[in-house]
């Protein structure tokens, strides 16, 4: 072994993955990539490709937006996996016998959506019993699942908006019942995929027609569908940065979805594409009401029981309540994405919270904790 390998831990970080958020993880790796210290640690970019193979990253990989095109996992390189029980990747070239590439001392999942960021990936790690950056697989699972979200943050008190979750059975057998309890949240709604991000699959009803077309947008992503009352308010979102031993996690300062141009909502588009979103940090609310925001941000992040980084959304009504829309446990990760701005206001530039999140990872014990 050498003396390189002694004193730099070898961080492997993935990206890609097997859903419509696949773009989306390789904008956030190339940021990773560009702000990781490699005078500190031995860097793998691994790509996990639309059609599941794992490879390892060639220096040819795209990780931005050319032409409108979002940048996809080049497939071609060097064929990888990672074996249960073991903290080797193993490299599988053609023609050849598998060659241990070396131990893996964190994994960095830049990833979004089912398949990445919903439990699988970490279930994966966990069962090889390798390190990783971010939330287990309970609280993975459960952000994820909009629908369970928001079960468990109403039971940890918290308050939450009006919604209906849509699942596959009912809304092929019993869609005249589904029709009639969306009906009692009032008009109009918001309709999402159960488990998707990245503003993937929503749209807007206003009436019967226009949800039932809705829904059926949204089974393009997942069969299971959340449909949410409109509520009247500010963006408002904050972030959650785990604390290393004992200490509480700590929330930024709130800052302020600002969507630009004909959005009527915080699409894809408006995140992604173009210069149609910005962000006020701090968020120009009064100073107690940012201190509550604040609390229930971590009171989210506790209740699931996330690890690593968070980033939890709220609206902030006329009449001064707090609504909590959603918490994501792996949140966009450019350097502008919305959870590292935050940061960055907070005081905590972004290549030190990639550097906090590997050094939290690299402190925690692989197993039940």
């Amino acid at each position: 072994m050498s003396e390189q390998r002694e004193t730099r831990p070898r961080v492997a970080i993935v990206f890609g993955g097997r859903n419509s958020e696949h773009g989306v993880s390789l904008l956030g790796a190339g940021s990773v990539l560009e702000a990781i210290d490699r005078s500190k640690y031995e860097v793998l970019p691994v790509g996990i490709a639309q059609d599941g193979r794992w490879v390892l990253a060639s220096g040819g990989q795209r990780y931005a937006i050319e032409n409108g095109e979002m940048p996809v996992v080049d497939a071609t390189g060097t064929a990888l996996a990672l074996p249960t029980g073991g903290d080797a990747l193993v490299a599988y070239d053609a023609g050849s016998i598998p060659v241990e590439f070396g131990q893996v001392d964190v994994v960095f999942p830049v990833m979004h959506g089912p398949f990445a960021e919903d439990g699988t990936i970490q279930g994966l790690l966990e069962m090889a019993g390798v390190r990783y950056v971010g939330s287990g697989v309970l609280a993975s699972a459960v952000g994820m699942d909009k629908g369970y979200m928001k079960t468990v943050l109403a039971a940890a008190g918290l308050p939450v908006g009006p919604y209906v979750v849509v699942r596959d059975r009912d809304w092929r057998t019993a869609r005249e019942r589904v029709l009639k309890e969306v009906e009692e949240l009032g008009w109009p709604v918001f309709v999402k995929p159960a488990r998707a991000g990245s503003s993937q699959g929503i749209s807007k009803a206003n009436d019967r027609e226009e949800l039932e077309r809705a829904v059926e947008f949204a089974r393009e992503h997942d069969p299971k569908v959340l449909v949410e009352a409109a509520i009247v308010g500010r963006e408002i979102e904050c972030a959650v940065l785990e604390s290393p031993g004992d200490e509480a996690p700590r929330a930024s300062l709130p800052g302020e979805v600002l969507v630009h141009g004909d959005h009527e909502f915080f699409d894809f588009e408006a995140k992604y594409i173009g210069d149609e979103m910005s962000l006020a940090v701090p968020a120009d609310i009064p100073a107690e009401v940012a201190e509550e925001l604040r609390a229930m941000a971590v009171r989210a992040f506790e209740a699931l029981g996330c690890e690593g980084l968070s980033r939890v959304d709220f609206f902030y009504t006329e009449d001064g309540r707090l609504i909590l829309n959603e918490i994501n446990t792996m949140p966009g990760f450019t350097s502008v994405s919305v959870a590292p701005q935050l940061w960055a206001a907070t005081g905590v530039p972004y290549g030190e919270l990639v550097d906090r999140l590997i050094q939290l990872a690299l402190n925690r014990a692989p197993g039940l904790r």
